[in-house]
């Protein structure tokens, strides 16, 4: 087992299991409660954007991810 530190609140995930109680974006690993935060946060943008674009998509989660680790929370 892998020991992974949440690259936005910086806590050690316990009992790791990769997309279940971590996950990745690309290099940084999330939390499971940061990673709910962040969906929650980018919801309701994504649903009055259209057309819908996973270029689009990609890149405001990078940003809002970028953002979040800025700042030490999602």
């Amino acid at each position: 087992m892998q020991i992974v530190y949440c690259d936005v609140c910086k806590k050690k995930v316990e009992n790791s299991f990769n997309g279940r109680t971590f996950f990745y974006y690309g290099e940084h690993s999330v939390c499971e409660p940061c990673k709910d935060n962040l969906e929650s946060q980018v919801k309701s943008t994504i649903r009055a954007k259209e057309p819908f674009s996973y270029e689009w998509y990609n890149k405001y989660i990078d940003d809002s991810l970028a953002k979040a680790i800025q700042k030490g929370k999602s």
